[in-house]
Formats: structure tokens, sequence, C-alpha cells
């Protein structure tokens, strides 16, 4: 971290639900942390009792920041070498944010699952992230960590076996159990509010290389109603965070300069079983619209217990030239929306701090960015499992 700088980590929105849970999994998985970090929020206050809740020190710094105030935003980002951002929806409170980091070289790290706000920062602020040095990363909780990471994983695999990457690669949800976050339904709403008010960003969100600026690739699998499939003698279902994963995944192989091909392809499922529970199952997911009209509102989510009840699996299937089937898998030992999101949040930003090296500035990706250094974090701290399956 340069020398002008305060801290090495600042949790902004460290008063909110999500925010909380990456303050107190940095309290409780460093607790002799060579790193300094603070706590961020628009109330000292809140903070404040935040802090003695999770049992944090009160030597660990607070600062007063407002997403509405650019001074205010400005003096954090630079302090921080990296600054990790709960306050969403993106699109509404965080674009002064990446604004500040991209010009002042401050890294970052966000939730964000909305990818017309993504296609807009990569046009506006890409250009002065490269130049400045600040790796802006987006999308480091559940999307879309263990699919980007997931794919690469699975592409490293298929290197080692047959020597070369594979085109084609099915990403399919095994288990989940657990809730979304109160701040991913906010983001869903917020998108749609937009849409509704700017139809060209409809076709950002139909577009499976919106976030692959000057880019097109091939015709993409269809997998928006379920569907049989033959090598995984199982029903799938299409899967929520699909729109946001496939893209991200995208702009990863784009960024990399397309280790995967220019020509691949990739779909998101949920299996649902073989047989006719199956087919009902992936029929019924396909209708639910539990995820819309949920309740839940940014700051609310399940116990702790729940939390710690909660995980997900999910496999990465191609097949290599001789006709083998190449399995991987990624499992977390939490819920996706808050407790396993939570920790790949604060992994994804202390492997951005003690990693320098790795990837450029600009609006980037997980696996573009970190790659196998943050696999190697994430099993190493965070409950989340990399495995080979299959050959």
């Amino acid at each position: 971290m340069d020398a002008e700088r305060q801290y090495d980590v600042v949790v902004f929105g460290a008063s909110g639900y999500t925010g909380r849970l990456v303050a107190e999994y940095l309290n409780e998985q460093y607790p002799n942390a060579e790193f300094s970090w603070a706590m961020a929020g628009r109330s000292i206050e809140k903070l404040t009792a935040v802090r003695s809740e999770m049992g944090i020190s009160d030597a660990i710094p607070l600062i007063a920041v407002d997403s509405d105030d650019p001074a205010s935003l400005e003096a954090m980002v630079k302090s921080a070498g990296v600054v990790i951002t709960t306050v969403g929806p993106y699109q509404l409170y965080g674009e002064e944010l990446v604004k500040q980091c991209a010009t002042h070289g401050t890294d970052y790290v966000d939730l964000s699952g909305e990818p017309a706000w993504m296609h807009h920062t990569i046009a506006m602020y890409n250009s002065a992230a490269k130049a400045s040095g600040a790796r802006i990363v987006h999308s480091c909780g559940f999307d879309s960590i263990p699919f980007d990471l997931g794919v690469f994983h699975l592409q490293e695999h298929a290197k080692a076996v047959t020597g070369h990457t594979v085109s084609r690669v099915k990403g399919r949800v095994r288990a989940m159990n657990g809730s979304f976050s109160g701040g991913t339904i906010a983001s869903l709403r917020a998108t749609m509010t937009a849409a509704a008010a700017q139809p060209e960003i409809i076709a950002t969100l139909m577009n499976p290389f919106a976030l692959t600026e000057g880019f097109s690739g091939p015709t993409q699998p269809d997998g928006d109603q379920p569907q049989y499939d033959e090598e995984l003698k199982s029903w799938s279902a299409p899967f929520i965070m699909a729109a946001i994963n496939t893209k991200n995944i995208h702009r990863s192989n784009f960024l990399m300069g397309h280790p995967y091909g220019e020509d691949f392809a990739y779909d998101e499922m949920m299996l649902t079983g073989d047989g006719d529970e199956g087919k009902a199952l992936a029929d019924f997911v396909a209708k639910d619209k539990t995820l819309a009209e949920s309740p839940l509102k940014p700051g609310e989510g399940p116990s702790p217990e729940e939390r710690k009840a909660g995980n997900y699996e999910a496999i990465f299937v191609a097949q290599g030239a001789g006709g083998e089937m190449l399995i991987t898998s990624v499992a977390g030992d939490r819920d996706p929306g808050y407790g396993s999101t939570s920790k790949m949040l604060a992994e994804a930003a202390l492997c951005l701090l003690n990693n320098p090296e790795l990837g450029e500035g600009g609006v980037t990706t997980p696996a573009a960015a970190m790659g196998q250094p943050l696999i190697d974090r994430l099993q190493e701290n965070a409950g989340i499992t990399f495995k080979i399956e299959s050959p």
C-alpha cells in the first residue's frame, strides 16, 4: 500500500446488514491482522453501535461517509488501499465511488449484480481506472465469484487433462439452501424500474456480451425454459442469477484474451432431478416469482443460525475432444446471499491488497483480476471448496 494511504481496507456500508457481516468476518478471521482497516458509513453513531455489537475493538477507526457527498467519498478513497462497498443498489448510490476510485488509483470491490450499471461503469470509468491502476472489481459475492471462478477452475482442469481449454461449458446449480439478500432484491427492482424508463437498458440486459465492449461472440444456448439434459440425466430450470453470471464470465474471457476461445458458449441453469418429479420441479421453478415478490428490504436478512444452516453447490461440465466428461464443482458452507457472500467479498479485497501485481487497472472481474490466488484464499479461509469430479 502507498505510504500516504491511512488504511489498507475500508468497509463502506459497515452499519448495513451485509456490511456488518463483512466487518464481523474481518474481525473474527483476522484478529491479529497485519493489515489496517476501518468501518465507514453515514452515521458514526450507528457504526459505533455495530462495532460494539460485533465485539470489534474500539481501535478500529470509524469514518463518516455519505454516498451523496462527493467530498466525503473522495477523502475515504484517498485514505484507502482497497474499498469494500455494500452500499447498493449501486445504480442508485454507487457511481460517484467508482469514479473516485478510478481517478485516485484505489482498488474497489462490490456485490453488484446490475449488468446495465456495470455496462455504464465500463464505458465511463474503464479508461480512467486503467490510467490510475485502480482495479474495479464488480460482482464479488454469490454473483458472480462461484460461477466466474468455477468456469476458470474447469478450464484449468481441461488444460491439465486435454492440453487445451474447452469452448462449451455448462454451469448447473446442484444445491442451494438459503435466501438471496434484500440488497439483491432491491437491485433487481431498481434495474426493472430503470429499464421501464430507458428501454435501451433492456437490450443490454438481454445481450450476453453486454460487458465485452467491441466484441460479440456466437449465439448462446437458451436457458430460459425447463429442459432435459441427457448428459447429466436431469431436468434443469432457469436460474435467476444466470443473466449476470454469464455476462461476467464472457467479460473474463474477453479481458484475459479469450483463452476459452472466441467461440466460447456458456449457459447456467438449476438441476431439478430426473423423471416426472424433476420435470414438475423445473416447471415450478420456471414460474416462481418468489424473488420478485419478496418483502425483504436492504438491511434485512436471516438469523445467524439460518445463515450457518445454508449452503450451495454448482457444477461445471464440459466434454473433452475425446468425448470424456470434464466435471468440476464449487461449494459454499453458508447461505449464498449473506454468509458466504460476505466472506467472498472480504477475501476478494484482501486478495487485491496482498497481490498488487495481479491484473491491470480497469473495470474487471474476479477471474480476470485474481484467478487462482483468489481460489486459494477462498479455500483456505472462506469455507468454499473447488473440486475436480471427473475424470
